[in-house]
């Protein structure tokens, strides 16, 4: 499947393309550095949505694989879990659903992506151009990642305020101060040292006083192994117990279970598909700069692959899947593109999913942490939309691009929501999402020509870790 490069000799500055690969040796080491990479958001973002870190650990190795076969190893990505359906799981969970009515949710969205990427691969990368362009793209986003403000204020940042502000200053510091390969895992060093702290702060001022259902006060452990104890150091993540299962709690924890699809929360979930494609073609963009290659009639596939793979990790109760910037990083500071250190890092987190006592430490980990670690990550989401803009020339001096942006994102981070019927109210991000793209259409209709001309000025497409804008030299153009 592989040749070997220069004899497994690795020359200063060489480049080994994704067909190749190092010796055993040194792609197993590659692939661990692929591991830590991608290691810890995959199971955060998971944690923060109620979902089984272990599970989706276990399902982001498998859907690497997959999506390897698919686009034939000329597209080397890791997919791991995806940071956009937070706020989804959120309003999920708010209105009294549960994890197998998010997980039907994201089984459709999945369904949807994988439809999107079958429409360009044989209709060619320009429809999403046309229909997605950056000033509509780069408000979904910002929305996506604003909406997710009232968690931080509300669920994780008041169970311990000050714990939760240092844990803050220790992710600014080391995203800012570490370099290198560091600086690229700085969550993950975030979440192990604040888990850490926490445990020390038990140890010496000892629990915290945290009401019960009775609303009595009663002293907490930050740090909770109660259920690491009980875990198995090797078996399957466990089956939910839906008829006993309450958002929050602790002793019934969240592993296999098959979705259930509820129509409200589904329209609540499928704006993130632009999210999603939005990453994805981006990815595949940023990884054609890299290894030199067109990978442009790969675009459709690799979006189609990201849809089934994420159908698949929904249908087994973990979160859907994305290709991951993070590893895409590792491959530009080691100039390795070999798929073969990918697919050694997949088969490694396969081999994680199989340690429930390792599903069960993540699952612990205190609210504090997370509360610290997502004041600075949903803020970045949101500025990623930002960032859509700015590369891309986005002028919002121009009313076609300004007022749309405006209206959904206001309606998006403001949760403001329309009644559809007595059970059912559509706002926050699918509102948000359907005001932007809606009213920046209608308003191209009716707009001077003058006024489009200029606001088409901004050509796309979208990126993380950095923007790609096409030019004239694109065969889809």
């Amino acid at each position: 499947m592989w040749t070997l490069h220069n004899n497994g000799i690795l020359e200063p500055d060489a480049v080994v393309k994704p067909t190749e690969r190092l010796s055993w040796g040194r792609t197993i080491g590659l692939g661990a550095q692929h591991v830590v990479a991608m290691f810890g958001a995959t199971f955060v973002f998971p944690l923060l949505m109620g979902l089984n870190p272990q599970l989706a650990v276990m399902m982001s190795g498998v859907a690497t694989l997959i999506f390897l076969f698919v686009v034939k190893h000329r597209v080397p990505s890791y997919l791991g879990s995806s940071a956009s359906f937070v706020g989804v799981a959120t309003a999920v969970y708010s209105a009294g659903g549960n994890p197998a009515t998010l997980t039907g949710a994201l089984f459709v969205v999945g369904l949807t992506l994988f439809m999107v990427g079958l429409i360009i691969h044989f209709a060619g990368s320009r429809v999403i151009h046309k229909a997605l362009p950056p000033v509509v793209t780069g408000a979904v986003v910002m929305l996506i990642g604003f909406n997710l403000a009232p968690v931080v204020a509300t669920v994780y940042f008041p169970v311990d305020p000050w714990l939760a502000f240092v844990v803050m200053l220790i992710v600014v510091a080391l995203s800012i101060g570490l370099r290198g390969f560091l600086g690229r895992i700085a969550i993950f060093l975030s979440l192990v040292i604040g888990y850490a702290l926490s445990w020390a702060v038990d140890l010496v001022a000892g629990p915290m006083m945290k009401p019960n259902a009775d609303g009595v006060l009663e002293p907490v452990l930050r740090v909770n192994w109660d259920n690491v104890a009980k875990a198995d150091w090797f078996g399957l993540p466990p089956v939910t117990d839906l008829a006993n299962w309450a958002y929050g709690a602790t002793d019934n924890v969240v592993g296999f279970h098959l979705p259930q699809f509820s129509l409200g929360a589904i329209i609540v979930a499928l704006p993130v598909v632009i999210a999603l494609i939005a990453e994805n073609a981006g990815h595949v963009k940023a990884v054609a700069e890299m290894t030199k290659d067109d990978l442009d009639p790969l675009m459709g596939k690799a979006i189609a692959a990201d849809g089934a793979t994420s159908m698949l990790a929904t249908l087994a109760g973990a979160g859907p899947t994305t290709t991951y910037a993070e590893n895409i990083g590792v491959m530009a500071a080691s100039r390795v593109y070999s798929t073969a250190a990918y697919v050694v890092a997949a088969v490694v987190a396969i081999l994680f999913g199989f340690s429930p006592k390792f599903g069960a430490v993540i699952s612990a980990t205190p609210s504090a942490v997370l509360g610290g670690i997502t004041v600075v990550l949903y803020g970045m989401i949101g500025l990623l939309g930002a960032k859509i803009w700015k590369e891309n020339n986005v002028d919002f001096g121009n009313p076609l691009n300004l007022i749309p942006a405006a209206a959904g994102i206001i309606i998006g981070i403001g949760n403001v929501s329309v009644p559809i019927s007595d059970e059912f109210d559509l706002g926050g991000i699918a509102l948000g999402t359907i005001v932007t793209i809606g009213v920046y259409h209608l308003a191209r209709l009716i707009a001077p020509r003058q006024m489009r001309e200029e606001a088409d000025g901004a050509s796309l497409i979208y990126d993380a870790p950095g923007i790609y804008t096409e030019d004239e030299t694109d065969p889809q153009r």
